[in-house]
């Protein structure tokens, strides 16, 4: 079967999505586009092949769709992700779940409670080969346990608007998920510590920051989050084991050596450039996904789940309350067991 997908929301991420799906996805056909831009909406939807539904709830129960793509702003998210629940259509929502924990938990039991397995959310690191790698060499144990994790995720802009909880927010979640794909365990208590700011910041935003994560097993993790470096977009991770350390997002792909004494190469330019692949990966597994639950009616998510949403809204409400305090903040999450199907 062609997967009968919509996209809400084509700002630059979601217009990147419907592209990606159209031209690069295999067995999928961008049949809506929604947006709260008329002119925005019908110049993806030329580009696609799709229509404009100007509704996004009207979008979600369209008899043309089979699946969604949410990209909206996320406090869009849980009025849609619900939608996409009661008319038991498969849906990949962007990072965040919701813009607060309580209302990613009541996802996570409206999800649970329907026995179907719908929601995924688009933490696409995890399907970047060198992440894959990474998260392998933690599994074998080739090095040992992991006992420390160092993070860097470089933005070249934001916009105005961008303040310092939306670094928190928006950029600092990605590796939020990421410690606890490769630990395979909750965070329990973060620090957020603030440098000396850029001279391009404002008085609303305090950058770069400076994260410190604590997980269950004692395992610690820095995150140095930097969003106007005016350079380009570098994310960087090392992993430190016990006989030995990998590091990934080097770029090592293009070094150059030159006299007198230099090497280096090229910087990605974006986070498209940089996760291309794994965005592609992502969408592709998605729709393959989609496409087998609703043939089978066995609905089973693979990849990142609503409670990882609500785990990561979790720790990025504690981020910003350790932003605003200087202190270090204790996490609790309940038993994820005890929301079965959870």
């Amino acid at each position: 079967m062609t997967l009968r997908v919509a996209v809400l929301g084509v700002g630059l991420m979601g217009t990147y999505h419907a592209e990606t799906l159209a031209n690069r996805t295999s067995g999928v056909a961008v049949t809506v586009i929604n947006d709260f831009s008329p002119e925005r909406a019908q110049e993806v939807a030329h580009s696609t092949g799709a229509r404009v539904v100007s509704d996004p709830l009207e979008a979600i129960a369209a008899d043309d769709v089979d699946a969604v793509v949410i990209a909206t702003p996320g406090p869009a998210h849980e009025k849609q992700v619900l939608a996409c629940l009661e008319t038991g259509k498969p849906v990949l929502c962007e990072k965040p779940l919701t813009t607060d924990a309580e209302s990613s938990l009541a996802i996570v039991k409206a999800e649970a409670e329907l026995g179907k397995q719908l929601i995924q959310v688009g933490f696409m690191r995890r399907y970047d080969h060198e992440y894959a790698h990474l998260r392998g060499v933690v599994e074998s144990g080739e090095l040992g346990a992991p006992l420390l994790l160092h993070c860097a995720h470089r933005n070249k802009a934001t916009h105005p608007h961008f303040d310092s909880e939306m670094v928190v927010k928006d950029a600092l979640v990605h590796e939020v998920d990421v410690t606890r794909f490769l630990f395979g365990e909750e965070i329990t208590a973060v620090r957020i510590l603030t440098p000396a700011p850029v001279s391009t910041s404002h008085e609303n935003l305090r950058d770069p920051q400076f994260a410190i994560f604590e997980t269950e097993s004692g395992r610690m993790v820095d995150v140095e989050v930097f969003v106007n470096t005016g350079i380009a977009y570098e994310v960087r991770t090392e992993a430190v084991f016990e006989r030995g350390s990998v590091q990934i997002g080097l770029g090592m792909g293009a070094v150059h050596k030159t006299a007198p004494g230099v090497w280096g190469g090229p910087v990605t330019a974006d986070f498209r450039e940089r996760f291309d692949q794994a965005y592609a990966s992502q969408l592709q597994a998605w729709a393959d996904q989609s496409r087998k639950a609703i043939a089978s009616g066995n609905y089973v998510v693979n990849g990142p789940r609503a409670w990882d949403g609500y785990a990561a809204a979790v720790v990025c409400e504690a981020g910003v309350r350790a932003l605003n305090s200087g202190e270090r903040v204790a996490i609790e999450l309940p038993e994820r067991a005890s929301i079965p199907g959870a």
